[in-house]
């Protein structure tokens, strides 16, 4: 064979890359439930359509050659249910996957190009912090990525141009919760921790013994930071979480997200939604129940469930369409938004408006959550962030209020004002400053009758403010754009759709937001 020397060379280092950290490191891996970085992109990806980028990296500090294949990042290109995207795989394999200056050139270059040629990002994480000693010393860290007049910006910053999903696959510190931080979706597999430092530099650094679970468990990300969108119980879930979201993501920025044929029987529950609404206008019940009626069966995917419930964050598809849907959720502090909620809407909001998703708000909200605790966590500021990132929304807008909708809270659902497409109202709906009965206490309080509420007179004054609440008011003079019967929702809906689509922006944004920071 012509070149024979050379090609066994070549076999052997090839073998060698493909081995990773060894047989006991691979098994120590498997032992612990996990899969390796390779056989990770093998599941997540179409079959035989991986081609790798820097198979033969290696570390460049003298004696580590050996010891780094692929310096312990997969990365390169493949197909997801047959689209292109780019994936970056963290090798535990090899030295805990920790960061070293070659495989941030690789993983740089690859994030720079996926947005230069219109490719989803998807980051596999599970890997320690920078590597020691490569980075130690003046030259060690000025180098640490790339070295530059901007490298290191062009790895730890971004302005979305193509969707950006991480995983968190095991303990995942340093590189890994910074891409993480930067992704437009994150799903984080229970058992598995993510932080800026792991539990031994903590330790060290500031002598507090605390656990991978406690630092940075599923439960402190989906409940408390909001930092994850989805949790998952095994890495096969996770991945079939990857492949549903990004089925409802464009590649990129300049297009309009896929469209999906329509599931069958969506729609037929439509005669039958007010059944869904209580009469007593106080009472709890859930929004998941209307939303499942009007959009296309099976086809809610929720986003940051578990974080700031009040309000619903989820992607739909009505008549085959991606959507974005904000809710009120009156199974949670009556539905009043909490500054976690708000954290919540803005992210979603950078989301939809970044990926040309027409945005939908369902109302049933009595305002802020205020108080001590409130404004010690900036709500004044937060309500107003969230104002301005409305502000500069340009997808589709449609507003439609189901039953309450008091105060700042119906401005920064897309009410009145706020360049809303459609803004109706089911005839169920109440619009005031506050609820009616709060008003009736302020403007009648000093009467005699105040001291009864059950007398008749003042259920007579009540039932005045309720009424004044009335959204027949608003459309009677075209604040609103109509009253529409509950049950044709769902066919307004796809209606005001289409009109939107076949205007001359035909639903692409002017991505106002993309550089609006991902996490809050």
């Amino acid at each position: 064979m012509a070149f024979e020397k050379q090609m066994k060379e070549f076999e052997k280092r090839r073998a060698r890359a493909l081995e990773m950290g060894g047989r006991d490191k691979i098994k120590k891996q498997h032992d612990k439930g996990r899969f390796t970085a390779r056989e990770r992109i093998e599941k997540l990806l179409d079959p035989g359509s991986f081609l790798e980028v820097g198979m033969f990296n290696h570390s460049d500090v003298p004696g580590m050659e050996e010891k780094t294949p692929a310096d312990s990042k997969v990365g390169g290109y493949g197909k997801l249910d047959g689209r292109r995207i780019v994936i970056i795989a963290n090798d535990f394999t090899v030295l805990a996957a920790t960061s070293s200056r070659i495989a941030g050139r690789k993983e740089g270059e690859l994030k720079v190009l996926a947005a230069l040629r219109g490719h989803p990002v998807v980051y596999l994480g599970e890997a320690g912090g920078a590597r020691m000693p490569d980075i130690m010393g003046a030259a060690g860290l000025a180098s640490f990525g790339g070295g530059g007049y901007n490298t290191y910006l062009q790895i730890m910053s971004r302005v979305r141009q193509t969707p950006m999903v991480t995983a968190i696959l095991g303990e995942c510190y340093g590189m890994p919760t910074w891409m993480a931080c930067l992704s437009d979706f994150v799903v984080q597999l229970k058992g598995s921790a993510m932080g800026v430092s792991g539990p031994r530099v903590v330790e060290l650094a500031l002598g507090e013994i605390v656990s991978d679970e406690e630092l940075g468990g599923w439960q402190v990300h989906a409940e408390i930071t909001g930092n994850i969108d989805r949790v998952a119980e095994d890495e096969e879930e996770c991945f079939r979480i990857i492949r549903q979201y990004l089925s409802y993501m464009p590649s990129h920025c300049d297009e309009l997200p896929p469209f999906k044929s329509v599931s069958e029987g969506s729609g037929s529950d439509m005669d039958h939604i007010l059944d869904l609404l209580p009469e007593q206008r106080n009472r709890a019940y859930d929004m998941h129940r209307i939303l499942n009626c009007i959009v296309d069966n099976g086809s809610l995917f929720p986003i940051k469930p578990a974080f700031g419930k009040s309000v619903i964050t989820v992607l739909a598809r009505i008549n085959g369409k991606t959507v974005g849907i904000i809710a009120n959720q009156p199974m949670f502090n009556a539905g009043a938004m909490d500054t976690d909620g708000i954290d919540k809407v803005i992210s979603f909001l950078c989301l939809c408006d970044s990926f040309n998703i027409a945005l939908l708000f369902f109302h049933d909200i009595p305002g802020f959550l205020v108080g001590k605790d409130a404004e010690r966590k900036r709500v004044g500021a937060k309500v107003m962030n969230y104002m301005n990132a409305l502000g500069l929304l340009t997808v589709p807008k449609i507003s439609v209020i189901v039953r309450k909708t008091y105060g700042m809270a119906f401005w920064n659902m897309c009410g009145s004002g706020c360049a809303t497409d459609f803004l109706v109202a089911w005839p169920s709906a109440e619009m005031s400053f506050v609820d009616p009965s709060i008003a009736a206490n302020v403007v009648y309080g000093g009467k005699a009758s105040a001291s009864d509420k059950n007398s008749e007179e003042w259920q007579s004054l009540l039932q005045k403010m309720v009424d004044d609440a009335s959204p027949y008011g608003a459309a009677g003079k075209h604040y609103i754009h109509d009253v529409i019967d509950p049950r044709e929702t769902r066919n307004y809906i796809i209606e005001a759709l289409d009109i939107c689509h076949n205007s001359r922006t035909k639903g692409i944004s002017e991505h106002k937001l993309a550089n609006w920071p991902t996490k809050f």
